[in-house]
């Protein structure tokens, strides 16, 4: 079944981390470095994109809803509906900070923040 962007459902893990994010206007963001998996429903938690920084230093994390990544093609790339000001005031972690007691917290705090609802 397609996704409302005329994609597949389903993409492996590898083919996403790695892969460039931009806003709506097409400035790049980041780029996925992971994805947080729920380990007991066949839901994705979130997406971890990094933002800023030079060769890694500098850069931060931010948890995203799974469901605001949009896949475009011509971009190669995912569209998010969010500014590089808004992703800046965003929750933002370490890697291991944002997955720290299986990601409840930054789950929890990136769907408040972008106005999606948790699923339960």
């Amino acid at each position: 079944m397609p996704t409302p962007s005329g994609h597949t459902n389903a993409i492996r893990a590898s083919r996403v981390i790695g892969t460039t994010v931009y806003s709506p206007s097409g400035d790049k963001i980041g780029e996925v470095e992971d994805i947080v998996l729920e380990k007991t429903s066949p839901e994705i938690s979130f997406a971890v994109v990094g933002f800023g920084g030079l060769l890694g230093i500098g850069e931060k994390y931010h948890p995203l809803p799974w469901s605001m990544l949009d896949y475009d093609d011509e971009r190669d790339g995912y569209v998010v509906a969010v500014s590089k000001d808004q992703l800046e005031k965003a929750p933002a972690d370490s890697i291991k900070e944002l997955t720290k007691d299986d990601g409840r917290k930054a789950r929890e705090a990136c769907y408040s923040y972008y106005n999606v609802p948790l699923r339960s």
